[in-house]
């Protein structure tokens, strides 16, 4: 099991977690939302619960997903993107078997 992280998307949770001052990594996970059934939900993590799976460091910044969420992002790939003026993560999950028109949800 993995979650691996590109330089762009790495570079830019560095920046805000240093304008933030505090934190120890990012939280990735999953809810249920949107017409595809599934969004991507990501937070600043401050600490560690006992269940959580931790990866650490990818590109110098942990990660952290709860025991739910990891049945569906197992071998994602965390990118951050800019597209003309729109910028964003970009989440490459080999385990979507579809997604929403506007992108904001996903199936697997």
């Amino acid at each position: 099991m993995a979650i691996t992280m590109t330089e762009a998307a790495a570079a830019h949770v560095t920046r805000y977690m240093e304008n933030r001052g505090k934190g120890m990594g990012i939280r990735l996970g999953v809810r249920t939302s949107g017409c595809s059934g599934m969004a991507y939900v990501l937070e600043f993590v401050d600490e560690v619960q006992d269940d959580d799976q931790v990866f650490e460091p990818v590109q110098g910044i942990t990660i952290v997903v709860d025991p739910k969420s990891m049945l569906y992002l197992d071998g994602t790939e965390l990118d951050f993107v800019k597209e003309g003026l729109n910028e964003g993560f970009r989440f490459n999950n080999p385990n979507v078997s579809s997604e929403c028109g506007c992108g904001e949800s996903f199936n697997v």
